[in-house]
């Protein structure tokens, strides 16, 4: 449900048209990691983290996994193209094909809705076979209420790319963050109000995907649109021509997530609940530093490299200047985050039905988790710089080697002993590290990355971290005893007391190392700052 990687790049009638939809869809993404975070916190505070939490969590990965199959990866990469060049034709052509695509997507995913229905109970033991038969009835009947929501999300991303290649970014972008807010609202009115159980987030997931059509709907009041069927119209063919070496990936990654919540259900019913509050928070920085600035540099990465050899080396100078970027922020956040995990996640979801004892186990995830993030974040920009010299098949033949490192961890400790939840968190980490490097060498066959500053970036950024991180752990120990554990206003206080100097203490070091980057962030932030002012 994110948006359209190409949007960005959307075609615009002046410059300022283009930043304007960029800030739309950078603020849209903040919004919608925030609400993400509100929503993980008021579902920890009415359910906890208990085999209940699993089963939701399994029947919530049904509809988002087929929206990403079906539809989330042809946005981007077939939607925003094909109708942005309808659009450049006649505005009768793309209401033609938007109505065709519309009417297909209605047809096949009420078919495949059907099926799942019927299906519910295979599907939910293919997930979790682990769980227990009385949990494993949940799950099913959880996955029946879920279900029916990849029709909307699906609705949704068509829409979607209509909206980009009309250039209409605002409503777009806020559809995640209403999505996210519709579950909070649905869980808190069925919990509080009605004295629901975790029902509750089901309805909720599937009112916010119809949540995501409607808010898109005013965008298209111009629109022409009906129900139309016409299989052998050439969009199709393109589309599909288009979208085919996207799907491999996108098959890879879900196999790897089935595998993982299959797995985590025989380690204990609450290890899913426990993986996901950890995966939300690891999620956050990855989003807003690895994703925007890979989405930043893609539109001149894809410039670059369609001039050939001739544009190699400005290609390779952006790319690395991106990787510089993301180093620079995700490198202190992994170690501030390791540092803090516990009052982060004692401050995020320790509230309600959340015990202690999840905080310790979400941490424990958390800080194995956070092993890998760096090298996630640095693997969105590389995996961007195929896709913008029109290699998606690489990306997707390394995707499926992650997932051999990802099955050779996690299996390899059964050996020895019963499979335990850390086992798969570590191994999840050894997946996105093992690809991350193996994306490294690739780019560099392109063009070598040495000389280009990363390993100075690195060395500056990690001794910067390591100071920062010394800091906060003499500060936590010195302020922890001085805090109430559990009243939320002392928790804030202490999160972000050291959150703040933590930060303070990182770019002063980062300053004194006379770090370049440092002066790139300061004018991003002056521009950012600006275009709030303007827009206020």
């Amino acid at each position: 449900m994110s948006a359209p990687t190409s949007s960005a790049d959307a075609p615009s009638a002046q410059p300022g048209g283009m930043a304007r939809a960029a800030f739309l869809i950078a603020l849209g993404n903040i919004v919608s990691r925030v609400l993400g975070l509100a929503r993980e916190t008021v579902i920890a505070n009415l359910f906890g983290a208990t085999g209940l939490v699993s089963a939701f969590r399994v029947a919530q990965i049904i509809p988002t996994m087929l929206y990403d199959l079906l539809v989330g990866g042809m946005v981007s990469s077939a939607l925003v193209p094909v109708f942005s060049e309808q659009a450049e034709k006649s505005r009768a052509g793309l209401w033609h094909v938007a109505s065709l695509l519309l009417s297909l997507t209605v047809i096949v995913l009420a078919g495949v809705v059907l099926i799942l229905e019927l299906a519910a109970e295979p599907v939910a033991f293919l997930l979790a076979g682990g769980f227990s038969p009385d949990l494993l009835a949940v799950t099913a009947r959880l996955i029946r209420l879920t279900t029916p929501a990849v029709l909307f999300l699906s609705l949704s991303g068509v829409l979607t790319g209509l909206l980009y290649a009309l250039n209409r970014f605002a409503l777009p972008a806020f559809t995640a963050a209403a999505f996210n807010a519709v579950i909070v609202v649905t869980a808190l009115v069925g919990v509080v109000g009605f004295n629901r159980g975790i029902e509750t987030l089901a309805v909720g997931l599937l009112l916010g995907a119809l949540g995501q059509v409607l808010l898109q709907l005013p965008g298209l009041r111009d629109a022409r649109l009906r129900f139309v069927l016409d299989l052998h119209h050439p969009v199709l063919r393109r589309i599909g021509r288009l979208y085919l070496p996207i799907i491999l990936g996108l098959v890879i990654s879900q196999v790897a997530i089935a595998l993982d919540r299959n797995f985590a259900s025989r380690t204990g019913e609450q290890s899913i609940a426990w993986m996901q509050y950890a995966t939300t928070i690891i999620q956050f920085p990855l989003g807003l530093v690895s994703a925007a600035i890979s989405l930043a540099i893609l539109p001149t990465l894809s410039r670059q490299a369609s001039a050939g050899s001739d544009g190699l080396a400005s290609f390779m100078d952006t790319l690395t200047a991106g990787l510089r970027m993301v180093l620079v922020l995700i490198i202190p956040a992994t170690v501030a985050l390791f540092i803090l995990a516990h009052p982060v996640v004692a401050l995020l979801f320790q509230h309600g039905d959340f015990t202690a004892f999840d905080t310790r186990q979400t941490a424990l995830a958390l800080r194995f988790y956070l092993l890998g993030l760096t090298f996630a974040a640095i693997d969105q920009p590389l995996i961007f710089a195929y896709y913008a010299r029109q290699n998606t098949l690489t990306p997707a033949l390394v995707g499926l080697l992650g997932v051999a490192f990802y099955l050779t961890a996690a299996l390899l400790p059964t050996l020895f002993r019963p499979m335990q939840m850390t086992d798969l968190v570590l191994a999840n980490s050894v997946q996105l590290t093992g690809h991350a490097l193996v994306m490294l060498w690739l780019v560099n066959r392109l063009a070598s990355l040495r000389g280009r500053g990363l390993a100075v970036t690195l060395f500056k950024a990690g001794l910067a971290s390591a100071g920062m991180g010394l800091w906060l752990v003499g500060l936590t120990r010195l302020l922890a005893p001085l805090f109430l554990a559990g009243h939320l206003l002392s928790e804030v206080a202490l999160v972000g007391l050291l959150s703040a100097t933590g930060a303070a203490v990182y770019f002063l070091l980062l300053w004194l190392l006379r770090a370049g980057e440092l002066q790139l962030l300061f004018a991003l932030g002056g521009r950012i700052a600006s275009r709030l002012k303007s827009a206020g």
